[in-house]
């Protein structure tokens, strides 16, 4: 799974889960403040979350042509635009062809010694989880026939600014000393990294 979808699933889990009661007892029908809050803005990333897998692009290798022989994939390669996330695709013929996922030395040299992953189903989707180049090859010597495909991933834009009452709330939560900055910078992985730490600081975790 996509990281900041783990991230999430993990926070919701922890928030949702059975606080120690408070000296103070309240209405079985009422939420603590502070926990109400901390939820909201959860759901709010998860929405971050679910608006980054929907922008998603499942660039198929090679387009119509397919994962072949005798195919210039830089050409390919660099008419497209990669994002974390996104997903690469390879179609082929099954029990001919396959996949490695190598490092620069392996995609050089046409050698899948230490590959990272292989797949050989006919129709594979690989997750472009993080932002780095990419290296993926033909095994059985299909790779000095020009089946190698090289990919840069840039990292997610930033998500848009969160709304003033929650930058609000999690200033005041930082100046009070138990609380985190909310940097909602860097993807949707910060988005969730930062609302755990906020909502921690709220609910006092």
């Amino acid at each position: 799974w996509p990281r900041h979808l783990i991230y999430f699933i993990a926070a919701a889990q922890l928030l949702l889960s059975p606080q120690t009661p408070s000296s103070t007892p309240q209405s079985s029908q009422e939420m603590p403040p502070a926990r109400s809050t901390a939820l909201s803005l959860l759901v709010s990333v998860s929405v971050l979350a679910a608006a980054g897998l929907a922008n998603a692009t499942d660039h198929i290798v090679g387009a119509n042509r397919g994962w072949n022989p005798n195919i210039n994939y830089s050409d390919w390669a660099n008419n497209q635009t990669f994002y974390v996330n996104d997903l690469i695709s390879f179609r082929y013929q099954k029990n001919t062809y396959n996949v490695f996922e190598v490092n620069a030395t392996g995609y050089a040299n046409c050698t899948t010694e230490g590959a990272a992953g292989n797949w050989s189903s006919g129709k594979d989707f690989i997750t472009l989880d993080r932002p780095q180049r990419y290296y993926f090859i033909c095994g059985n010597g299909f790779c000095f026939s020009g089946m190698k495909v090289s990919v840069l991933v840039h990292p997610l834009p930033s998500p848009p600014s969160p709304p003033t009452p929650i930058a609000d709330h999690a200033k005041a939560a930082g100046s009070s000393g138990g609380g985190a900055p909310l940097l909602l910078q860097g993807g949707l992985a910060g988005a969730v990294a930062a609302a755990i730490a906020v909502s921690a600081a709220w609910i006092g975790i």
